[in-house]
């Protein structure tokens, strides 16, 4: 393992710039660099991010790169935290958990482990994203190996390895769950729906073996009582935090045992979709029971999840295999309807930020477009990557990061609008 510290730097605006009081720049100025990303999807687990005062139109010349940094194959996202990023890829045989200065790209540790890549119909490497809380960082393997590490260091403070620990084989695609914290546990999809100790790594409660499915747990509330939803290869559990109880159950096959996406909840309400024509369903909760409220083929989500915002879906709908057919489409939440269909961006994904849609498109463009059902508006577009791109972007203290398949990390600026506009819209 390889450890560098770094110093957090500060940005001043020049004084020629300054067109608001100093208390109002120092605050938006602390707002930028606190914001984070911790997990995947987010710090609301849904995809969107809360950073506002974002420019609609960028540069003509498109978004110039921060920096960049190759961090090996892979599909892992990025979560960002006090202005450190962490993400994952495979180089030579070996898994790689990287810790950046989210600013310079600087390397502060790195760790390493032999690990298979799985190129099965891709370029393979890990799929899991790391989660940062209370100053840990848990990370998943393509082959099961767990780790929580000490988010400043990188010291491994515990470690499991899920075939052995849970007896359970290794998906076709690997391991792909990104782990969730709740209170004291860390969730996961792995074959087996398990709670562990986040503190520990000792294993709470498991449920019986099943086909792993390559997505996260979901964490919602009814009744006072936490629950989980879960989406494998074998259908839609419902379970209880607090002992893994199974309370529901809706058989979900795919194909090719590809159910790769996270329910979406939503009051009642929890969807589903999946790709190879299986398509999307709406089920109602209630009474311990899953009661299906509509099932379309109009949303086929083959790897990437919908975002559910303001009561509609936004989200791909097709087979990364034939990408040119692949749409992004808009529908209602409740009813399924679709109510337009864009194409011509392949098997993309996307983030929801400041009321728009900022999409990765399969091959590399970045896109911003309003987040409304009426139709679908562009309204700038960068170059932002080269090559296959299907791991979702995020948003971070005012900056964007994604990579490609190959490993190619990057980091760009979101334009603002001016800073005197942003000033008024944010009281102090």
């Amino acid at each position: 393992m390889q450890k560098r510290t770094r110093t957090t730097r500060l940005y001043l605006i020049p004084a020629a710039r300054m067109m608001i009081g100093l208390s109002a720049l120092l605050s938006l100025s602390a707002q930028l660099e606190s914001a984070d990303w911790p997990n995947w999807a987010g710090p609301g687990h849904d995809g969107i991010s809360r950073e506002t005062g974002f420019a609609d139109s960028w540069p003509s010349e498109g978004l110039k790169p921060l920096w960049t940094k190759d961090i090996g194959i892979g599909f892992s996202s990025i979560t960002v935290s006090e202005n450190r990023l962490y993400s994952m890829g495979h180089v030579d045989g070996e898994e790689f958990v990287w810790c950046l200065d989210a600013i310079t790209g600087d390397e502060v540790w790195k760790y390493s482990y032999p690990c298979q890549l799985l190129d099965n119909l891709h370029e393979g490497g890990p799929c899991s994203t790391p989660t940062i809380e209370g100053g840990r960082v848990y990370t998943l393997g393509k082959e099961g190996q767990l780790f929580c590490f000490d988010a400043k260091s990188g010291t491994i403070l515990w470690q499991n390895d899920l075939q052995k620990l849970l007896d359970v084989k290794l998906p076709e695609w690997g391991f792909s769950s990104s782990p969730v914290i709740l209170d004291e546990r860390l969730l996961l999809e792995a074959g087996r729906v398990v709670s562990f100790d986040k503190l520990t790594g000792a294993i709470q409660w498991m449920t019986p073996v099943h086909e792993a499915g390559y997505g996260s747990v979901a964490v919602f509330t009814r009744a006072d009582q936490t629950l989980l939803a879960s989406l494998d290869c074998d259908g839609l559990r419902i379970l209880s935090a607090s002992d893994g109880k199974e309370i529901a159950f809706e058989p979900w096959n795919s194909p090719f045992q590809t159910n790769s996406t996270t329910p979406i909840v939503d009051g009642n309400y929890i969807y589903i979709s999946t790709g190879y024509n299986i398509g999307c369903v709406l089920f109602e909760f209630a009474d311990g029971m899953l009661k299906q409220v509509y099932k379309n083929q109009e949303m086929r989500n083959h790897f990437n999840n919908s975002l559910l915002y303001e009561g509609h879906l936004y989200g791909f709908d097709g087979n990364s295999h034939n990408s040119r057919v692949v749409t992004l489409r808009c529908t209602k939440f409740d009813t399924g309807e679709v109510l337009w269909t864009q194409r011509n961006l392949g098997c993309g994904s996307l983030t929801i930020v400041d009321g728009k849609l900022l999409i990765l498109s399969e091959k590399g463009d970045l896109v911003l477009a309003r987040a409304m059902p009426e139709r679908f508006e562009e309204l700038s577009r960068s170059t932002f990557l080269e090559g296959r791109c299907w791991t979702v972007p995020i948003v971070a203290g005012g900056r964007v990061y994604g990579r490609n398949a190959a490993g190619r990390l990057i980091c760009t600026v979101l334009p603002r609008q001016s800073v005197a506009r942003s000033a008024k819209q944010r009281p102090l």
